[in-house]
Formats: structure tokens, sequence, C-alpha cells
């Protein structure tokens, strides 16, 4: 189980955009994330009439590392440290360090 999955509301706490907020929008198989208006750069592109793309730059997200994000825990309104625990009917979920908040439901 990973601790920042799709979905998931994070902060940016390390590199070029320290502060951005934004949803995970995938997570990639060697573990990168892809988080909206996070970590943006400009590509590029030739015209392809076949296909009916015109040419130009546009800004895409690129990957960034999940060492360099937090989970952001809307009750304090910071990031936080996740944790993990079993609950009583055997479930494994995710929970915030600081208010042991379970973050799965």
């Amino acid at each position: 189980m990973n601790r920042i999955k799709k979905g998931d509301e994070v902060i940016v706490i390390a590199g070029k955009d320290k502060g951005k907020q934004g949803s995970v929008i995938r997570v990639l198989p060697d573990g990168h994330l892809i988080v909206s208006d996070v970590n943006m750069a400009k590509k590029h592109t030739k015209p392809n009439p076949n296909q009916g793309q015109p040419g130009g730059i546009i800004e895409k997200e690129m990957p960034i590392d999940p060492s360099n994000v937090m989970l952001y825990n809307p009750q304090t309104e910071k990031g936080d440290r996740v944790g993990f625990k079993f609950l009583e009917d055997g479930r494994k979920v995710r929970y915030f360090k600081s208010t042991s908040e379970v973050v799965d439901i």
C-alpha cells in the first residue's frame, strides 16, 4: 500500500514549486507522481495536419518524486506525515500521524 494515491490532495515541500497544492492525477509505475498544476514544463510541438493538431508551445505536468510532497491534512491545513494501522475488522488504512485521523474510510 502506497502512502500517496491517485486523487489525494498533496502539498509540495521541496523544489521550485514549494508551497503549491494540488491533487494527484496519476501514480507512475516507478513511484513518481503527476500532480495537477505542479512541476509544469513547456513542450514545443510540431503541427500534424493528418491528426488536426496545431503546432505551438503547450504546458504539461511533469513527474515529481513522492519524497517532495506531503499529504494535505484539511484539519490542520498543513502537510502531514502518513502512517499505517489495522482496524478492528482487519483492514489496513492510512492515518495522519499528528491527529491520528484515518485518511481512508
